[in-house]
């Protein structure tokens, strides 16, 4: 066991270091996009869960944020306390507020302080750099302040009563709790959001009541096309399965997000806007996920397909041995984290840079045989939602509320945080 924790340690160091080599090696963004890879690629290779990653994420990009916003002034501050000297400079804030952050919950990295180092390098010394780096100092340590109490943690767990038709039920791959298999994150729905006011405004409506022929018609769907063994499965469907398996909202998003950053040639300032609101509304629509997942505690197809017959629809013939293709997570099914979260960032970076037009390559080194190509967000979480149905996972259902969740979370995060200054009172410009 302790040869295996230094491998990983290794392993994790090994990521860490290449990214940074990648970030200094490569042509040059900027600090914001520079720090962004660094910040995903740190809480990746750090095994955080994608809940922890997109709230992570979000802490860094919004003290970056913060940190250019006190030199610029040109958006409604985020928490307004941050002061700045004339002339600061914007890009050594932005270097020393994520770097902060990451360093702070990510401790005793070495790849963390190599990557600060390098970036301070581009800015010449000088007061400006000291005072930038001060001020990033400061949002970043404002933003973990803010953040030290906010119900992330400890874990807590939800342990399933008697099964009842439609009531989730641990399955075999979830930890044992007081001697029964629990659901985990159960505390994430408690999480303070960062840019809506109550995730309880974003209930949706309940799950397909169980003897409708929608909910026939979803669970014989993913009977069919999501089982370990299904021959229904085209290989394209396989692929986007095992990639969004293994590739996170936060992953997916940040990475989308900078390729049209730069293709689009947007500044340094609307980067660090633009990185803080996409990961916000990432981060609080898997919140509101749980919310709604734990208030409806729908079972999962694993669940319910091999519970068939007591669901009183004539239309479900049970399959007492169906295994989904990918592993089933341990927690309720309705509606869909993968798609909430996805659909959040996609409606954001929609009324950030439009729908459409884009040339965007997706890869992941954990499923090194894939790389995917879209033109377009809708493509994307299109994708995500076939991967959770295909994965055997998720009904159809869960994904079209998921989805729902996300662009509603994702309008509200946009609408209502970081607008600039000019528009004030304005109306929304990007509907």
């Amino acid at each position: 066991m302790e040869k295996m924790s230094v491998r990983r340690g290794r392993f994790r160091l090994w990521v860490l270091m290449l990214s940074v080599w990648l970030v200094s090696s490569a042509a040059r963004a900027d600090a914001v996009l520079d720090w962004n890879t660094i910040a995903v690629n740190t809480a990746v290779a750090n095994k955080q869960s994608p809940y922890a990653q997109a709230r992570d994420v979000a802490i860094v990009q919004l003290a970056v944020f913060e940190a250019v916003n006190a030199i610029t002034h040109e958006y409604q501050p985020y928490i307004g306390s941050i002061t700045a000297p004339p002339g600061a400079s914007a890009e050594g804030a932005a270097i020393e507020a994520a770097y902060k952050v990451l360093s702070t919950y990510f401790s005793g990295s070495t790849a963390l302080d190599l990557a600060r180092a390098n970036s301070l390098l581009s800015i010449p010394d000088s007061q400006a750099k000291t005072d930038g780096i001060a001020v990033g100092d400061a949002a970043a340590l404002a933003m973990i302040a803010l953040r030290a109490n906010d119900h992330s943690s400890p874990p807590q767990f939800k342990v399933p009563g008697p099964a009842v038709p439609g009531e989730y039920q641990a399955t075999s791959s979830c930890p044992i709790v007081n001697g029964f298999a629990a659901g985990v994150f159960f505390q994430w729905q408690n999480v303070t959001p960062f840019g809506i006011e109550r995730t309880s405004d974003f209930l949706l409506g309940p799950p397909p009541a169980l003897e409708s022929h929608r909910y026939a018609k979803t669970y014989n769907a993913v009977m069919t096309i999501g089982s370990a063994g299904s021959t229904e499965r085209p290989q394209d469907r396989a692929d986007v399965v095992l990639f969004y398996a293994a590739t996170s909202p936060t992953q997916v998003f940040n990475q989308v997000a900078r390729q049209v950053a730069q293709q689009q040639q947007r500044t340094f300032l609307e980067n660090a806007r633009a990185f803080a609101l996409i990961n916000m509304a990432i981060s609080d629509s898997l919140v509101a996920s749980f919310y709604n997942k734990y208030h409806y505690n729908f079972w999962r197809p694993e669940t319910a397909i091999r519970a068939g017959a007591t669901d009183d629809n004539p239309k479900t013939e049970p399959d007492p041995d169906f295994m989904p293709f990918i592993v089933t997570p341990c927690f309720p099914s309705y509606p869909s984290n993968h798609g909430s979260g996805s659909g959040a960032g996609a409606e954001v970076l929609r009324r950030l840079y439009g729908e459409g037009g884009h040339s965007i390559t997706l890869s992941n080194p954990a499923v090194p045989n894939t790389v995917l190509q879209y033109t377009s967000f809708r493509q994307i979480t299109h994708d995500i939602s076939d991967a959770r149905v295909y994965g055997g996972i998720h009904f159809r259902t869960d994904q079209v509320a998921g989805a729902k969740l996300g662009r509603a979370v994702g309008a509200a995060v946009y609408k209502h945080n970081l607008r600039p200054v000019r528009d004030d009172d304005c109306a929304d410009d990007d509907e």
